[in-house]
């Protein structure tokens, strides 16, 4: 597929598990409406089965110049990898037991609608531009150029309950494929 990119992840620094993500599993989402790329609000906390949701800091398009000292701040690059292993696992996932697949950002929804389009994504991308999920759950997050982004994790999420947090992520590409293992070793019936 297009903007499959191949990075050395060994010339990056690795994000260390600084306890951030550790308070999410057990923990109930917020019951109200992210915007969707799909065009449809959606309320997480209201799906039934399992939900895959991988957070991901900030996609660049193309020609968007990288972000001053993007490459050195542990685990932020790598989101276009991370989105393109989850869209290249999404089948697996689903026959694995994912009702529901979904990223998240702090983006904007026109970023995100751009990226499904380019990334060619089989499933929605989640804007939590007000922080307002993000804060709910205190979602680990850093900041960098004026912007407040998420730091990478996924969750499997059952029934509105956080079950399991995979964090820090590292390196992205390989995130998808950790996912699909836990499913398949918890599958439910």
């Amino acid at each position: 597929m297009t903007d499959t990119i191949v990075i050395d992840w060994s010339t990056l620094p690795v994000p260390i598990d600084d306890g951030a993500a550790n308070h999410l599993e057990g923990t109930s989402l917020p019951d109200f409406a992210l915007t969707s790329t799909s065009g449809e609000a959606v309320h997480l906390s209201s799906l039934a089965g399992r939900t895959v949701i991988y957070a991901y800091p900030w996609k660049k398009r193309p020609d968007d110049p990288l972000l001053d000292g993007w490459l050195a701040i542990p685990g932020a690059p790598g989101c276009t990898p991370q989105s393109c292993a989850f869209r290249d696992y999404a089948d697996e996932l689903r026959e694995a037991g994912a009702a529901y697949l979904f990223g998240l950002s702090t983006q904007d929804p026109a970023r995100q609608r751009e990226a499904v389009e380019r990334l060619h994504l089989s499933f929605p991308l989640l804007s939590d531009e007000d922080l307002r999920f993000t804060k709910a759950l205190s979602l680990p997050t850093f900041g960098t150029a004026g912007m407040t982004l998420l730091k990478r994790l996924a969750m499997i999420v059952s029934h509105g309950v956080i079950e399991k947090v995979f964090y820090p992520v590292f390196p992205p590409d390989r995130n998808a494929a950790d996912v699909l293992a836990w499913l398949k070793a918890h599958r439910q019936d």
